[in-house]
């Protein structure tokens, strides 16, 4: 990955992860493992967090989309990632808003500040 940049992993419902194809976001690695987990009704949570954990380990991977109600089947495994590359973001789904009070990263923001910070 010498002089090139890294890529966007996406772990999403079928439309999330159709959309984010289209734009070109679509890679296989040297071993033809893809940079996308199309998560179906059938998917179960061990290959959700397998293939999280295996995003993680990748060194051509720089951020990591998850739709947040997935992110909420393995909430463990994310909150445990605290290294800032690969960054992990929490998106809404067609089915699913966003709420911001389940978001990782937020709710770590947070903590970081006081509301003397902002006066």
């Amino acid at each position: 990955m010498a002089g090139r940049g890294k890529l966007i992993a996406v772990i999403g419902d079928e439309d999330t992860c159709t959309g984010f194809l289209l734009g070109g976001v679509g890679e296989l690695n040297k071993n033809r493992k893809p940079n996308f987990l199309v998560v179906e009704k059938d998917t179960s949570i061990t290959e959700i967090e397998e293939t999280f954990k295996s995003f993680l380990s990748r060194d051509d991977i720089g951020i990591i989309l998850i739709n947040q109600f997935i992110a909420e089947m393995i909430r463990h495994a994310i909150d445990a990632h605290m290294l800032s590359i690969p960054a992990v973001l929490e998106i809404p789904s067609k089915e699913h808003p966003y709420d911001a009070s389940k978001d990782s990263i937020l709710r770590r923001a947070k903590g970081m500040f006081s509301a003397e910070d902002f006066r």
